[in-house]
């Protein structure tokens, strides 16, 4: 493997572990019942999209975290 495909796959990752946040994020707020604990529940999913980012070099570059995920800014 090359150092282009890890952090290729390093990135790939990162776009897995924001997705899984965002729906976590929706799937909590949506329901009146959870949304109350929402710093709680989704202290998992963000640790793992923290991590995933960071390793693939993207922590504090949203442009490019958003070209990535095909997201619009």
């Amino acid at each position: 493997m090359t150092v282009r495909d890890r952090t290729d796959e390093r990135r790939a990752r990162a776009a897995r572990a924001c997705l899984r946040l965002r729906q976590a994020t929706r799937a909590v707020l949506a329901d009146p019942r959870t949304a109350p604990a929402a710093a709680v529940l989704l202290a998992g999913p963000m640790a793992e999209a923290d991590a995933a980012l960071q390793a693939a070099g993207l922590a504090g570059n949203e442009a490019e975290l958003c070209a990535l995920l095909g997201v619009r800014v």
